[in-house]
């Protein structure tokens, strides 16, 4: 079983302190609460709830991202650990989602874009201070919201972020430490500008689990509108762990591959994996695999689309079983910014 262990120090009325064990972590993505103008980024309450439930009679603890990856540090796989992120800061969160995690006791992160603050839709500053006080970690979604990788320019992404900055520290007095990239859309040049600024992880929208190995700044989380959120699903997503993948080569030019029918593989070891019964999806389409083991244990899986990829992003993912029938899981995400779609 997959968790940590979670000792709470307490050394004044307002400091507390964490000490973890090294844990899988299931991360979650929502954005919408009893919404349903917006079906395809929506959750019903009465579905939201049911999966606050489940968390709670079974012993989950539910922490922000901050919290959760203070936890990363060591190692024990006894206890059970959920965390919910929240973005684009929805009115509905506030009227809707808020309230039921009040409710449950529960901790979130949630991710804002500084432009729609206090549009109509949006909350509004002193919403957002009221709800950072009362215990959510509050993250930077960007500025603008904007799809950074259509013709990628650098200054575009820091001039963004410096606006959003100053947003913050106007709005909350408070810079945030953790980024949520728009629409999951980020590369490398990205990820290292945030990380010499200070901030402490980054989240994409590929699915998966966080476990110690993960790259901080590309971190995966499950997407939980209602077309994912039935409880069926959601258990299976609390239930498997984090594939240890130790590298991942990408070819998309030439002969290996093109920018619609890319190539990619992805090296793990195979360890107690059952790699008989390993399963390759690739979102929209069919999936060409092939999987070589050498002798010292290191699996080379390489996939590709069956057809031409149509849409803007694709899920490239993998899952196997252990012997113990227990599932593991990695996601990689495929852009192509010259599609709107």
């Amino acid at each position: 079983m997959k968790g940590l262990i979670l000792l709470l120090c307490f050394f004044s009325q307002s400091s507390l302190c964490f000490a973890f064990q090294q844990a899988n972590i299931s991360a979650f993505v929502y954005h919408r609460f009893g919404d349903d103008r917006f079906p395809s980024t929506n959750i019903d309450l009465d579905k939201f709830e049911e999966q606050l439930i489940f968390l709670k009679d079974n012993g989950y603890l539910v922490l922000s991202l901050g919290e959760a990856l203070i936890g990363l540090k060591e190692q024990d796989k006894d206890s059970k650990i959920a965390v919910i992120t929240i973005d684009d800061a929805y009115k509905s969160f506030y009227i809707n989602g808020w309230p039921l995690l009040k409710q449950y006791g529960f901790a979130a992160t949630l991710y804002v874009n500084t432009k729609t603050v206090g549009a109509s839709d949006f909350m509004d500053w002193d919403e957002l201070k009221e709800v950072q006080e009362a215990g959510i970690e509050i993250g930077n979604h960007s500025h603008a919201h904007p799809y950074f990788l259509n013709d990628f320019e650098m200054r575009d992404f820091i001039n963004d972020l410096d606006q959003s900055n100053k947003a913050f520290e106007n709005g909350l007095k408070h810079l945030p430490k953790t980024y949520a990239y728009p629409y999951g859309e980020w590369n490398q040049d990205m990820a290292n500008v945030l990380d010499s600024l200070g901030y402490t992880s980054a989240s994409a929208q590929n699915s998966g689990v966080i476990y110690l190995q993960s790259d901080r700044f590309s971190l995966p989380r499950f997407p939980m509108s209602n077309d994912f959120a039935d409880m069926k699903a959601f258990k299976e997503k609390l239930n498997v762990n984090a594939l240890d993948v130790n590298g991942i080569e990408v070819y998309k030019t030439g002969s290996m591959g093109s920018e619609k029918a890319p190539r990619i593989i992805v090296s793990f070891n195979e360890g107690d994996l059952d790699v008989k019964s390993l399963q390759v999806f690739v979102q929209g389409n069919e999936a060409n695999k092939s999987l070589t083991v050498g002798k010292d244990g290191l699996a080379k899986l390489t996939i590709s689309p069956k057809s031409p990829i149509d849409r803007r992003r694709t899920l490239f993912t993998i899952t196997v079983p252990n012997r113990k029938g227990e599932w593991s899981w990695y996601s990689y995400s495929w852009v192509i910014p010259s599609l709107s779609k």
